[in-house]
């Protein structure tokens, strides 16, 4: 439930600023997922799933011809850098370290 506090991206800002193609790319694809948007009618978006191909040895990739775009993946790479040396002096590293996990 939305709290007046917590602030939301639109899920169609997220897929077209690149946070989808490189959250799957970066993440979900080398552990054979996939985190899928679905486009409605109207024109809204919304997470509607995630694709569980965990039994592919070599993952999920983006298929022929899909297209990667660069310049999404820099638009992401750049708000990365943005928050990492901040992160950095916060936990010693850009991961946040779980319980028990030593800082770098």
């Amino acid at each position: 439930m939305p709290t007046a506090d917590i602030k939301y991206l639109d899920i169609k800002e997220f897929r077209e600023r690149g946070y989808l193609q490189e959250a799957n790319r970066r993440f979900f694809h080398p552990l054979g997922l996939a985190l899928e948007i679905t486009s409605e009618e109207d024109g809204s978006e919304h997470l509607s799933g995630i694709w569980d191909y965990r039994e592919d040895p070599e993952g999920m990739t983006y298929g022929e011809g899909y297209g990667l775009d660069a310049d999404k993946a820099e638009n992401i790479d750049a708000e990365f850098d943005e928050h990492a040396a901040r992160r950095i002096l916060l936990f010693g590293q850009v991961i946040q370290p779980h319980d028990g996990e030593e800082h770098a």
